[in-house]
This record gives C-alpha cells, structure tokens and sequence, in this order.
C-alpha cells in the first residue's frame, strides 16, 4: 500500500509539488507523510470508509496548531512540503496498533475505519515501528455499494480507469484533498474544518469523469513510482467553493 506519487493544481506549469516531471524540488530533501490504518484480521474496514478517513486524516494533519506557526511539526512540515508531496500508507494490527498509537501523531476515526497520521519523516528516517510495518499485501472492500454523494460538500472523484490497492488509493484521496485545501480561501478552509472536513471519496461513470478532468478543478497526477504509469490523472478534487459555488 505503497504510494510516493506527486499530483498537479488545475493543470498549472508553475514548480509544483504534485508534477510527475522533473523540477527543482527533487533538489531538496525529501520527506513523506506516513499513514497507518489499522485492519484487524476479523474486521476490516470497508474500503470507501478507509479512503475518507486517509483523507481526513491528511486534512487534520494539515491544520492542527502542531504543523502551523511555531507548532512543533512545523519545520517537519515545512520541509515535507517545499519538496515532493509523498504519502505512504501501511497497515497494522493489534500491538502494531498500540505501538504506532504510542508515537506522536493524530488518530481519526470514520465509519469503520481507523487511521493514524505522522509529521513527516525523512524518506529513509522512519522511526521502528512504522518502518517495520507492511505496505503492500492487503486490499478492502465495501460490503455495501456507496450512497450517491453529498454535491454539496466536497467530493475527490477516482479515475474509473486506473486500478488501484486500497493504499495507493488512500494516499491518492489524501493528495486530493490537500489539493483542495490549498486552493480554498481562508475562509473556505475555516467553514471546512469548523464542519470536521466532511467529504465523500467516490468513482465517477466515465464520461463524467472526462467532464470533470476538464473542469478545471485540481486534478492529482502520479509520479508512476508505484502501481500506475507516470502521470495518469487518479483524482479530481471537487469542492463547492472551487466550483464558484
């Protein structure tokens, strides 16, 4: 469940972190957000519920008074993001639970699913009880198709065409809602967190797909380090307040 992958604002060509290409950012250090959801064998969590949560997660991680300011994730922070934006998802389970509990991060809780986010670490520095954790091997399901979203809160549509692990999909739904976060105003920012960031991760029929890719909305675009080919767009961030709503 692997996923170090960049992504692209609204198509823009200026030096972004979320662009497959090449640019000056690959000059800096490199750092990556980890995210640890936890799957016990005998009940996991539905798949849908696991993308929203990793999406939250990522949004909580973002606007705690911990990564802003003088906050002590801050400079972690800083760095994570004036370089690559990379996320990696791993799974654990019972006292892999606990530990990863016992480390500085933030827990959040959806439907079913639990997930736990880090301040960002070196792409070689994990601490010991993340590094040893699985990243790939595992996927989800829904036990029950997803409701229709709520158009009215914001919505990260996946691609219909890419195939993605419950993990990679996970970190992709987490850059899209960072992408939004950065391209809302402060106000915007401040009603969606003030809400508990409410959002539904969903899969669009194509050819609303292709209308949506085209809208202008922020659009995540993969690196191609794990599972997809470089560049493939996975998901666009629709926001009302992005759409002049």
């Amino acid at each position: 469940m692997s996923s170090d992958q960049t992504t692209t604002p609204g198509g823009r060509p200026e030096d972004s972190p979320f662009r497959h290409e090449s640019t000056t950012r690959d000059e800096a250090p490199q750092f990556v957000l980890p995210l640890v959801v936890r799957i016990e064998r005998n009940e996991p969590p539905a798949r849908t519920d696991a993308l929203e949560t990793a999406a939250r997660a990522v949004l909580v991680m973002l606007s705690d008074e911990r990564s802003l300011g003088d906050g002590e994730w801050a400079q972690a922070m800083r760095d994570w993001q004036d370089a690559r934006i990379r996320k990696v998802v791993r799974r654990a389970r019972g006292a892999e639970w606990r530990r990863a509990e016992a480390l500085p991060g933030i827990t959040v809780t959806g439907k079913s699913a639990e997930v736990r986010v880090f301040p960002p670490v070196p792409l070689d520095g994990w601490p010991k009880d993340l590094a040893r954790l699985q990243v790939s091997g595992t996927d989800l399901d829904d036990p029950e198709r997803p409701a229709e979203p709520d158009l009215s809160a914001p919505v990260l549509w996946l691609n219909p065409d890419v195939d993605m692990s419950a993990g990679k999909a996970m970190a992709q739904a987490g850059h899209g809602a960072q992408l939004a976060w950065w391209e809302l105003p402060d106000e915007s920012r401040k009603a969606w967190r003030e809400a508990g960031f409410p959002l539904s991760v969903r899969t669009p029929p194509p050819p609303l797909w292709t209308q949506l890719t085209t809208s202008g909305l922020p659009v995540v675009r993969d690196a191609g380090f794990t599972e997809i080919a470089p560049g493939s767009c996975t998901v666009v961030a629709d926001h009302p307040a992005l759409r002049g709503e």
